[in-house]
C-alpha cells in the first residue's frame, strides 16, 4: 500500500510545526506585522511577555540575538519551557516572573518589548533599558484595551501606531478561485509605540 503524502501545513513556519499548543497563540499574520514594522534582527535584543505556549518566545528567538521571555503563571511557564526545549534554541531566558518586576534586571539595552499580557500599560511605571530608538508592541484583543494604552503611552512622552492584520484565505479550484467561507477575521489589534522624537 502506498504511503499517502503528507500535505504541507502553511499556515505556521517549521520552528512552530514543532511545537504543542497549550494557552492562546499569537498567530503567525500578526508574529510577521511585529517582526516588519519594528526591523527586528540578528541584532535585537527583545522582551516578550506573558510567554503562554512560546509561540512568540520561540517566532522572534529564531531571528533576534537574544529574547527575554517572562511568564507568571506556573502552568504556563512549564508548558512554554518544554515548547522551548522542543525548539533547540538556546538564545531564550525564560524567567517566571511579571515582566513588570522582572525587566528592570535586564542589564541589555533593549530594542523591542513585545507584551501580550492584562494592563500592558503598567509597564511604563516600570523601569526599563529601552533603546533610544526602541518599540514597545502590545497585543490587544479589545479597542477599549487599545485607548488605555495609547492613552498611558502619550502621557508619558511616547507616540503610537496602531494596525489590525487581516489575513484571507484563498481556495483555487477547477470552477474557480475565490476566498475561503470561513477563518479567523480578528486577532487583535497590535499598537506600536516609541518615544517621541524631541528635536534634540
Amino acid at each position: 500500500m502506498a504511503r499517502r503524502k503528507k500535505s504541507y501545513d502553511f499556515r505556521f513556519p517549521p520552528i512552530l510545526q514543532k511545537l504543542k499548543r497549550g494557552p492562546q497563540i499569537i498567530l503567525p499574520k500578526d508574529l510577521g506585522a511585529i517582526v516588519a514594522y519594528t526591523g527586528m534582527n540578528k541584532e535585537s535584543i527583545v522582551v516578550d511577555a506573558g510567554t503562554g505556549s512560546g509561540f512568540a518566545t520561540i517566532f522572534f528567538a529564531s531571528i533576534a540575538k537574544k529574547v527575554y521571555s517572562f511568564e507568571n503563571k506556573r502552568e504556563f511557564y512549564e508548558f512554554s519551557q518544554k515548547n522551548i526545549k522542543r525548539s533547540g534554541l538556546t538564545n531564550i531566558i525564560h524567567t517566571f516572573d511579571s515582566v513588570f518586576d522582572g525587566i528592570s534586571k535586564i542589564e541589555d539595552q533593549i530594542d523591542i518589548i513585545h507584551l501580550d499580557v492584562p494592563n500592558p500599560e503598567t509597564i511604563f511605571s516600570s523601569k526599563f533599558n529601552l533603546k533610544e530608538d526602541g518599540y514597545i508592541v502590545a497585543y490587544l484583543p479589545h479597542t477599549e484595551q487599545v485607548s488605555k494604552f495609547v492613552k498611558t503611552a502619550v502621557e508619558n512622552k511616547f507616540t503610537c501606531f496602531t494596525i489590525e492584520i487581516i489575513a484571507r484565505e484563498i481556495i483555487s479550484r477547477d470552477r474557480g478561485t475565490r476566498p475561503q467561507n470561513t477563518g479567523i477575521i480578528h486577532t487583535a489589534y497590535l499598537t506600536f509605540c516609541r518615544r517621541e522624537n524631541t528635536g534634540e
